[in-house]
């Protein structure tokens, strides 16, 4: 571990722990016949929760690393791995002790395998792995991405199919939800994540340094800034717009806006790392394009799949998950496209749109309905930190070669 990893893990220990707790059942009537912990530790929050199966949520808690990864500009990957491994068996039991249940009353346990960082989706499978085996419980091995889109259905009445959205800092999916690990995948991120790519323009604007932001992760900076900058004073061209599929790219977009900083900096003769003077006009303008930029593919997946009779125009529901669903920009950008589309629009609460173990107990109560995956072995269990979701019919998307109007009007509607 080199000289940075181990500074970042001194001052984690010297500083508080972040924690989240939800409701707690204190009725002090019987627990339902099904009850599931989940752990996730797929990235860098070590998350507990147990969910039962009428999806009240008894008791979660999580521990966030954000602050001591903010430190290095990225998270690290050892310094992740070592920082869950502090914290999982007291987040665990933060969980448990909140939700008055006991680890022989659990019906299952189910955890984060894939996919994500290795270091850290180890350190969750070996604690997870070491509780089955002490007490003989089933093990639910959990797709993050499947958790992501199915956190609707705890708490909105949804049936399948719907069309569901998936935005992180690792990942940007587009796929149709036909049943509990029964997707279509229309497509993907060719390159990097729309999380990853606002979290490294907000590192190359320093926006550590700037006042308004100095506590803010990068995409929560950008969202920031950009409620006061003016978007039309900076030009960026949208992404693969020759292309007619429903996958995204967002590394060329970035590379467009570092090239516009360092000219900024020249005409504004100053170095690297201080703050320009138009900062909250090149958030501005980034957000949108990103935002337009995934409008554009959804629009795409929406008329493919009515189209096709993949979806049903009385009941087509769009549904967005996952961190950087978070984005009320982008939220409201997207809800604008499904009302016109006659698409409902359902998003989970901010705190389960990030990684949590809420998301991944949920995911196991859904298993456990219809038997899915549910190991009463642990023999050769892998984590995975690559994993498609569901079958790709992408190609089929791009052969189509769907030409969608243009999102003048609708961008308008939701300004």
């Amino acid at each position: 571990m080199n000289s940075i990893a181990k500074s970042l893990l001194k001052s984690a220990k010297h500083g508080r722990a972040t924690w989240l707790r939800s409701r707690s059942d204190t009725s002090g009537k019987r627990h339902p016949r099904k009850l599931v912990l989940g752990i996730e530790t797929s990235c860098d929050d070590t998350g507990a929760a147990v969910v039962d199966d009428a999806g009240c949520v008894l008791g979660e808690a999580l521990h966030c690393q954000k602050e001591v990864h903010l430190q290095a500009g990225g998270i690290i990957p050892v310094v992740a791995q070592q920082l869950h491994r502090e914290n999982i068996e007291r987040v665990v039991k933060e969980a448990l002790g909140t939700s008055g249940v006991s680890i022989p009353d659990l019906t299952a346990v189910a955890t984060t395998v894939k996919p994500g960082l290795a270091l850290s989706l180890g350190v969750g499978l070996q604690y997870s792995l070491g509780l089955v085996n002490k007490y003989q419980k089933p093990f639910i091995p959990i797709h993050h991405m499947e958790a992501h889109a199915l956190t609707v259905r705890l708490t909105y009445q949804l049936e399948f199919p719907f069309l569901v959205l998936l935005l992180s800092g690792g990942h940007c999916l587009l796929a149709v939800a036909q049943g509990v690990s029964d997707f279509l995948l229309l497509g993907q991120t060719i390159d990097i994540a729309p999380g990853d790519m606002l979290d490294k323009v907000a590192r190359r604007l320093s926006l550590r340094k700037h006042p308004e932001c100095h506590s803010m992760a990068g995409g929560q900076a950008i969202e920031h800034l950009a409620q006061t900058g003016n978007r039309q004073q900076i030009m960026l061209r949208f992404p693969m717009q020759q292309y007619r599929s429903c996958d995204f790219s967002f590394s060329g977009l970035q590379n467009i806006v570092n090239n516009t900083i360092t000219r900024k900096e020249k005409e504004e003769g100053i170095q690297e790392g201080e703050i320009l003077s138009c900062v909250k006009d090149i958030a501005a303008a980034v957000q949108h394009t990103v935002t337009v930029h995934i409008m554009q593919r959804t629009y795409r997946a929406m008329v493919f799949c009515m189209k096709n009779s993949i979806l049903s125009s009385k009941n087509a529901t769009l549904v967005v998950s996952g961190g950087v669903a978070s984005n009320q920009y982008i939220r409201k950008g997207l809800k604008t496209l499904a009302d016109v589309n006659g698409f409902a629009f359902l998003c989970p609460s901010p705190r389960l749109c990030t990684d949590n173990g809420v998301m991944i107990a949920w995911n196991g109560i859904e298993r456990l309905r219809v038997g899915l995956g549910v190991l009463h072995s642990t023999e050769g269990i892998r984590y995975e930190p690559k994993a498609p979701l569901g079958i790709d019919i992408s190609k089929r998307v791009a052969e189509d070669s769907i030409k969608v109007p243009r999102l003048k009007k609708i961008i308008q509607l939701a300004s």
